[in-house]
């Protein structure tokens, strides 16, 4: 291991293949370089950013010496070395986007699980820009909102945010906030704007409304979204999917995969306020049943409201790793259990208990490449196979990718 440091060094390399991470693999006199803001193929000059004197550093693309043709100058001003850390793809065009994302999921395949598969990144609709309806923002010490660098806690003010829908963040870079709050802002399908300020004492569990301007809507009603042909009241500042399209995409793809018959049991394990739940519901039908498994109180409960309708959903708030070895749940075993985990997966634990009810199909959304393969490989480990797979830019501009994959148990 080097006992020396390259920090703030310029080093020449030549950019390889992509990383999960949103970024790049260089090397360089016999140590690992993960470059952003670069693509494979490139000669660029490389800043040093980050070393601690192991086989490997971290550093940004201040000059390109020698471009891929995939290059575009990024459309956004505060984007690059140095700047805003929200977007890792600004550099690269739409479609060169989706490739590397592509790349990146097929190789934590490869890699982690052992299963080699073509993967196509599908676009949703809208383009590359104007997507994101819910954004957080961070107030610097001078009260003036904006994004964190990358892996920084430095403030970098913006005065518009190219992938943010439009009027997102009208009446909210132009004024002044809280020193050291945090803002979460959300565009419901309405094209009602909510705001929350969240105090530093948020690690204390503190939140308070937005004092202001009356033409600032707070929506302190909840935000309305439209998804799966219903209408759901959520909590303005907790879950739902960012790109307006993304959550009846993933919907339509579950109920096909999942296709229950009626009278079926299914289980919707990190439901949420039941979005996937809604759509086996319908598949199940009255004679069904179908149980959903989520942490968040506030998230049950605005399903409970959304869902009233639908009797056939339970309704359990509680760790996904409990509820699944515990009655009822563990009384009856379903024929479909859909698993949508948080960014770290599902995990041992939890697949454990469920292959051994024995469902003949999962269906599973991940938000992480990395989790989706080592759960790929646990749930092979109890003889269910990879048999279909979907990916969804999501989240355009940056690193991050939406799939759903289906497991069929084997013979």
């Amino acid at each position: 291991m080097s006992t020396t440091t390259w920090l703030k060094q310029v080093v020449e390399v030549e950019v390889g293949a992509v990383a999960h991470g949103g970024h790049c693999v260089a090397r360089h006199e016999g140590r690992v370089v993960f470059v952003r803001h670069a693509l494979p193929g490139e000669l660029v000059r490389v800043l040093i950013t980050s070393d601690n004197g192991g086989s490997f550093c971290r550093g940004d693309a201040v000059e390109v010496l020698r471009p891929s043709p995939d290059r575009v100058t990024p459309p956004c001003p505060f984007s690059g070395p140095g700047k805003c850390g929200g977007c890792d793809w600004q550099h690269a065009s739409w479609g060169a986007q989706r490739d590397l994302k592509a790349a990146v999921v097929a190789e934590q395949l490869q890699r982690l699980a052992g299963v080699e598969r073509e993967v196509e990144v599908e676009p949703l609709p809208g383009g590359h820009r104007d997507w994101r309806t819910r954004l957080r923002l961070a107030v610097g010490r001078d009260g003036k909102p904006g994004f964190r660098g990358h892996h920084s806690h430095d403030v970098i003010p913006v005065d518009h945010c190219v992938i943010a829908a439009p009027h997102a963040l009208d009446d909210v870079l132009d004024r002044a906030w809280r020193p050291g709050s945090e803002l979460a802002v959300t565009l419901d399908s309405t094209g009602k704007q909510h705001v929350t300020e969240i105090a530093p004492a948020q690690r204390r569990g503190g939140r308070r409304p937005t004092p202001g301007p009356s033409k600032l809507r707070r929506g302190s009603g909840g935000a309305v979204e439209r998804a799966a042909d219903r209408d759901w009241l959520v909590r303005a500042d907790g879950f739902w999917q960012v790109h307006p399209h993304a959550a009846d995409t993933l919907a339509r793809v579950v109920g096909e995969w999942a296709a229950c018959e009626p009278g079926d049991h299914a289980w919707d394990l990190y439901g949420g306020a039941g979005l996937f739940a809604s759509v086996l519901a319908a598949q199940v039908g009255e004679t069904g049943s179908v149980e959903v498994v989520e942490s968040a109180a506030n998230a049950v409960r605005d399903g409970q409201r959304a869902l009233a309708d639908l009797p056939q959903v339970k309704w359990h708030v509680g760790r996904v790793e409990d509820s699944v070895t515990r009655a009822p749940l563990a009384e009856r075993s379903p024929s479909v259990v859909v698993l949508d985990p948080p960014r770290k997966g599902a995990g041992a634990a939890v697949l454990d208990a469920v292959a051994a009810r024995r469902p003949t199909r999962v269906v599973y959304v991940a938000c992480d490449p990395a989790a989706l393969a080592r759960d790929v490989a646990l749930l092979a480990g109890h003889g269910y196979r990879l048999t279909q797979l979907r990916a969804f830019d999501a989240f355009p501009m940056t690193h991050h990718v939406e799939c759903v994959a289906l497991f069929t148990r084997g013979d």
